[in-house]
């Protein structure tokens, strides 16, 4: 099948579901990687990995969906003592924060709290624009958006023209999860099968919106499923063309309800094969987005030769995968440098993935000084693969 699927892309050619779990599952991975770059370089070319520089604050942590693979919430009518709801001063401090670290786009996303009213939603974005026209509010997944849509009485389309009308132009992709029946309703039965995400990015495209498409696997999916969500997507992308990029990341085990359940964690073998079929099967997406954050950033550089163009987001803040134990940290300077050791050169992008800036390219690493200061991980759990002690590497403390 392998030789099919050279010979269907050389020719430009729509791979099929069958073809779509091969790479999945049998696939040669480095071919497939290789083939997924080729096909990267004829998309964007081979000179730029871009970036943003963002960061992905929240406004409540208070939630009523029990998504079984979430430890960032809290649950209404159960004490805790660290639940909270900023009001639309408390988001404007946050967006002075962004403004003050110098991000051009702030990822706004909270629990759904049936007490927060409908005009915060709007007042919020009104505001962000108003204060910080240079930042783009990148606000609000689509389980919010239903959300909104009950308590206001709209409709998903019209709490989106509202949005629009206040300013937001882009929606992240955030509650897709896998987009297949049988998944969602053992992880995330409140939020609805996958036409209650399609549903919200449909309607943003149509009244002007671009949005991301992401996935979250490593669970409880089979390739299949994972095939079943390409093909979501990718039909939808056909209908709209409003999809800007898809971003797949593993899922974090840690202190989540159905951490004991997920037995095994998706390490980096997974992760270049499903960006490579992603680059390969999505073939309406211009961009694949890697991410140093949520797979290491070592992970992350090897996955710029296996279909990905961007590197994704600075990050300054985030609170989700860090209420799993998974911390990890970077600064411009450092996501420049990852890029350059990579051999390509950064370039900043704004939301909508148009080039702000152009770096200086890997010969730059020349004159690497203390401005680039470098981060250690802390991963709170290893790939099954990942040895005990890497070649050359005395083992200090033998088990």
């Amino acid at each position: 099948m392998w030789s099919t699927i050279e010979a269907k892309i050389a020719r430009g050619e729509r791979l099929t579901t069958e073809e779509g779990v091969y790479l999945l599952t049998d696939a040669p991975l480095l071919e497939m990687g290789a083939l997924a770059h080729e096909m990267r370089v004829k998309k964007t070319g081979s000179k730029f990995v871009t970036y943003v520089i963002d960061t992905n604050p929240n406004y409540t942590n208070w939630c009523t969906v029990d998504c079984h693979f979430c430890a960032f919430y809290r649950k209404p009518g159960k004490p805790a003592t660290d639940g909270y709801t900023h009001d639309v001063e408390g988001v404007m401090k946050m967006m002075e924060t962004a403004h003050q670290l110098g991000a051009t786009t702030v990822l706004l996303q909270g629990g759904l709290n049936p007490e927060i009213p409908w005009s915060f939603y709007t007042d919020i974005v009104r505001e962000a624009r108003k204060r910080y026209p240079h930042i783009t509010p990148h606000f609000f997944s689509a389980p919010e958006i239903h959300q909104m849509a009950e308590v206001s009485g709209l409709s998903i389309k019209g709490v989106l023209e509202a949005l629009y009308e206040a300013g937001q132009r882009t929606l992240p992709g955030g509650g897709a999860e896998i987009l297949a029946t049988r998944v969602r309703k053992r992880i995330s039965v409140k939020k609805g099968g996958p036409e209650t995400w399609l549903d919200v990015h449909r309607a943003a495209h149509q009244v002007g919106m671009r949005s991301t498409a992401t996935m979250m696997y490593g669970h409880v999916e089979t390739p299949a499923e994972i095939v079943e969500h390409f093909d979501y997507i990718r039909a939808l992308q056909d209908e709209t063309h409003g999809f800007t990029a898809f971003v797949p990341w593993s899922y974090k085990r840690g202190n989540t309800p159905m951490e004991s359940k997920v037995k095994h964690i998706a390490g980096a073998n997974m992760y270049f094969r499903v960006l490579a079929a992603s680059r390969l099967y999505l073939d309406n997406f211009d961009h694949i987005q890697a991410t140093w954050f949520s797979e290491g950033k070592k992970t992350g550089q090897i996955a710029l030769y296996f279909g990905a163009d961007d590197f994704g987001g600075t990050l300054f803040e985030e609170n989700v995968h860090l209420a799993t134990g998974h911390l990890n940290k970077t600064t411009i300077a450092e996501i420049e440098t990852l890029i350059r050791e990579s051999g390509f050169t950064p370039a900043q992008r704004d939301t909508e993935y148009q080039i702000l800036r152009e770096a200086e390219g890997p010969s730059a690493l020349e004159n690497l000084s203390a401005e680039v200061p470098l981060f250690v991980e802390n991963m709170r759990e290893l790939p099954a693969e990942y040895p005990d002690q890497l070649e050359g590497e005395e083992l200090v403390n033998p088990k």
